[in-house]
């Protein structure tokens, strides 16, 4: 199993461009983030690169998400701006050797489901139609409707039943251990039916978003689980530390299993 560090929710005791060697110094070979909107593309690429990290994921735009936005795939008002951004983050992707890109299809509006279904899989498969030609993927995550609002898919079978639709071998479901817990739970026989349609995994400990082994989710079974099915994609840790300290937050975590392969045997849960 190989683990990777989301530094747009985790090191916010750094600058955003100091999380990646932030990340490296404590002991990890692989970094993911939301879309970096406000920074230079060029000055979090040198970053990376100067920490030596390894990018196993980010986000295509995904608006203001601090405001509340959670995508624009979905969006009619949007749609240029979700398209513009396209060639934009897979260039990214391609300097930064990042074989994998997350769609965020974004809000429900009261009526409109079906159209904005309808736009968001015409956005993805263009977005996956372009990334095909780079080698990369495109996943598409389920949200949890809780604290995001509305989100359009909010369920395993429903994010399935989307990356169906689209019809492209190099679209794949991301599973949110967090938020899948919050709206369905069933995780482990989730992931026993479904593994082969995930593209990457994420996990946080429910209720609270915080890090593994401070909620009710039994994430040595889970991770074990996981392990067991070879599962071989990045698990992305993107949580909340408990008192806001990112590296007391891995405490679960021991530094030889935060590079490489690790053994969930060796975690402390």
């Amino acid at each position: 199993m190989r683990f990777n560090v989301n530094v747009s929710i985790l090191f916010k005791e750094w600058s955003f461009t100091e999380r990646f060697g932030a990340a490296r110094e404590a002991g990890f070979g692989a970094v993911e983030f939301w879309w970096p909107s406000g920074e230079d593309l060029g000055e979090v690429e040198r970053a990376a690169k100067d920490a030596g990290v390894e990018v196993a994921l980010f986000n295509f735009d995904a608006g203001d998400m601090p405001a509340g936005d959670r995508g624009l795939a979905g969006d009619p008002e949007r749609y240029e701006e979700f398209r513009a951004n396209v060639p934009v983050a897979l260039g990214l992707a391609e300097r930064l050797g990042c074989r994998r890109l997350n769609a965020l299809v974004g809000h429900e509006r009261e009526g409109r489901r079906e159209e904005q279904l309808e736009l968001a899989r015409e956005n993805v498969r263009f977005a996956a139609e372009e990334a095909a030609k780079r080698g990369i993927e495109v996943t598409v995550e389920a949200v949890n409707t809780f604290e995001n609002g509305p989100f359009l898919l909010h369920t395993t079978e429903q994010a399935l039943e989307f990356v169906r639709s689209v019809g492209r071998e190099n679209v794949k479901y991301q599973y949110d251990v967090y938020h899948m817990q919050r709206m369905e739970g069933n995780l482990v026989a989730n992931l026993r039916e479904y593994v082969g349609s995930i593209g990457h995994v994420q996990v946080a400990d429910s209720p609270g978003r915080n890090e593994p082994g401070t909620g009710e989710i039994h994430y040595a079974y889970v991770l074990r689980e996981l392990e067991a099915l070879g599962y071989e994609g990045y698990v992305g840790l993107e949580y909340n530390p408990t008192d806001g300290d990112t590296l007391r937050s891995f405490g679960w975590l021991p530094e030889p299993s935060r590079e490489g392969k690790a053994d969930v045997a060796d975690l402390r849960l």
